[in-house]
């Protein structure tokens, strides 16, 4: 059970996702690991606990940020939390692998929130306003063979995340998906997304998906030319 401060995004369903696919595949054990959007703590918590050699956290809600250092102390786990835009705080540091559970909600503009819970969930028209600047972004933190997991909801365009991290010159794919009953932001949302053509008519759940992308290392890339 995390602490949360009012304001924090709970930890739910594409969480647990992104949670399982990370212990499935081991991928935090012995690496250096950065977790964006970070909101209580979650992920980094559990990339601490699966045995990563260091933990970043970053989130641009202040609310957030303390409640993800207070949840590292309670589990006593070391996590380093920062306050700031994705990867500004980290610029010029390398990690090997890069959680993101980012907002990914279509919403009714693209004007996102500059404050208040819808923060962790508005992400502009078509649900992208963050997830296009990970797809363009992450490599500059990656190492080389370094790799990103993604959770985001079919939505949001799962096929248009993995095509944009392939034009960065990440190897991409969907690894996880697993369908989620609408909450409660969802289920107020239900008809805007319906008169886009999102939703069907009688759709109460959505697609949730992790994607996998690889940043290669030099060799490789030499081997594949």
């Amino acid at each position: 059970m995390l602490l949360r401060l009012p304001g924090t995004y709970p930890a739910q369903g594409d969480t647990r996702l992104l949670t399982r696919t990370l212990v499935d595949l081991d991928l935090a054990d012995g690496r250096d690991v950065l977790d964006v959007c970070t909101g209580g703590g979650a992920l980094a918590l559990a990339a601490a606990r699966a045995g990563a050699r260091s933990v970043t956290a970053v989130d641009l809600s202040f609310r957030s940020v303390l409640t993800a250092r207070a949840n590292a102390v309670l589990a006593g786990v070391p996590v380093d939390v920062r306050r700031g835009d994705l990867f500004a705080p980290v610029r010029g540091r390398r990690f090997d692998l890069v959680l993101a559970n980012p907002p990914y909600v279509p919403a009714a503009t693209d004007r996102l929130p500059r404050h208040g819970p819808g923060r962790s969930w508005d992400a502009g028209l078509d649900g992208r306003a963050v997830l296009d600047r990970i797809c363009d972004d992450v490599h500059r933190v990656l190492a080389p063979g370094g790799q990103l997991l993604l959770t985001q909801s079919v939505l949001a365009d799962a096929d248009r995340t993995v095509e944009r991290m392939g034009a960065a010159g990440l190897q991409a794919r969907v690894v996880a998906r697993a369908p989620e009953p609408f909450g409660p932001v969802m289920r107020r949302r239900a008809e805007l997304l319906r008169s886009r053509g999102l939703l069907l008519p009688d759709q109460d759940h959505e697609e949730l998906v992790v994607v996998r992308a690889e940043l290669p290392d030099a060799a490789e890339v030499r081997r594949v030319a």
